[in-house]
């Protein structure tokens, strides 16, 4: 009787890109323990300082011809692997190994999406075959829309969320801003008067961009930098997580499963994922933004009632839930391949 051998999986650990770190890695790492795959890791881009088992020669020259349809075969750069999943923006094409790509963010799809690169280069590797990932079902609409797909040619698999500790004596409004700075500016006098009658910092995760636009209001919030998440949230007590809904809210999941009660804007990707589980406000209400901290600062009940169903919420992101539904995943396109 013969054995089956481990499925052999190449995969890119150039992202998804987190303030917590790269997903990707967290992903490589419970693919491994899971024993039921022999990773390749590999890279076509920056990102993950982990090691990789092959290194792809002239990585950095062939990502400009990949973004319009040309260039080598990333299979061809590989050891044999029964299947290749890229998780940054490197769009390389294959010549026999099926190919997964995980679509994490989804701003470079809105707006004039037919001028867009990133539209364009989606595209040539749908029309080439390749298996499109997004990591909600709501962001699996939103790329439908934008790239002209049919359900059936997307899946939905999450990210694996890191696990974190539980913050026991955070003290900390921690507002995590994804492409909402407009919106926590509205908000930030109230957030601010809050803060200060509570005796409490208010400290803002941002980006570059948003810390500037910040900074030039004079707002007396501390930033921090996407580095500092981990030590930020040790040491939150209520986080804000404010969206554009154009990413996964691994941040507000990272919070759940520390136990520090959460509120996020109330997008679609926020309410399938966070519902039930986290506060949800509109983002264009100031006064509810403030409600909804206040409830979560000092309402212990509410706060007892978030902590148990957000660290049960969390456990459904975990690296290993990740890890067997990728697996799964990877399983049935190559089945699927096999039959065609």
């Amino acid at each position: 009787m013969s054995v089956e051998r481990p499925l052999r999986v190449g995969l890119d650990l150039s992202g998804s890109l987190e303030a917590l770190g790269n997903t990707t890695d967290d992903l490589a790492r419970a693919l491994s323990a899971s024993g039921e795959c022999s990773l390749v890791r590999f890279r076509t881009g920056k990102g993950s300082k982990e090691p990789v088992d092959a290194k792809l020669r002239g990585r950095w020259w062939w990502p400009a011809f990949w973004k319009r349809g040309r260039g080598r075969a990333i299979d061809s750069m590989l050891p044999p692997v029964d299947i290749i999943h890229v998780t940054g923006v490197a769009t390389p094409p294959t010549k026999h190994t099926p190919l997964v790509v995980t679509v994490d963010d989804l701003r470079p799809l809105r707006g004039d999406r037919y001028n867009r690169q990133r539209v364009k280069q989606l595209r040539r590797l749908i029309q080439r075959g390749a298996h499109i990932v997004a990591s909600s079902n709501a962001a699996s609409a939103e790329v439908q829309e934008s790239l002209g797909m049919r359900r059936d040619q997307i899946a939905v698999v999450a990210p694996a969320v890191p696990p974190a500790s539980e913050t026991i004596h955070g003290a900390d409004l921690v507002v995590n801003l994804t492409g909402a700075t407009s919106e926590f500016l509205r908000a930030a006098t109230g957030l601010v008067e809050f803060a200060e009658l509570e005796s409490a910092r208010i400290v803002v995760l941002a980006s570059r961009e948003a810390a500037s636009r910040i900074r030039s209001a004079g707002v007396r919030v501390d930033m921090a930098t996407r580095s500092a998440a981990p030590t930020v949230l040790a040491n939150a007590r209520v986080v804000v997580h404010l969206s554009d809904g154009a990413r996964f809210p691994l941040f507000a999941i990272a919070a759940l499963a520390a136990g520090v009660p959460t509120c996020a804007t109330a997008t679609a990707v926020n309410r399938e994922l966070l519902e039930g589980a986290a506060l949800l406000v509109p983002a264009q209400d100031p006064s509810r933004i403030l409600s909804a901290v206040r409830e979560l600062w000092s309402n212990d009940q509410q706060r007892a009632i978030l902590f148990a169903a957000g660290v049960a919420r969390a456990s459904d992101f975990a690296p290993e839930v990740a890890a067997n539904e990728h697996l799964s995943l990877y399983r049935e396109i190559i089945h699927r391949g096999r039959r065609e």
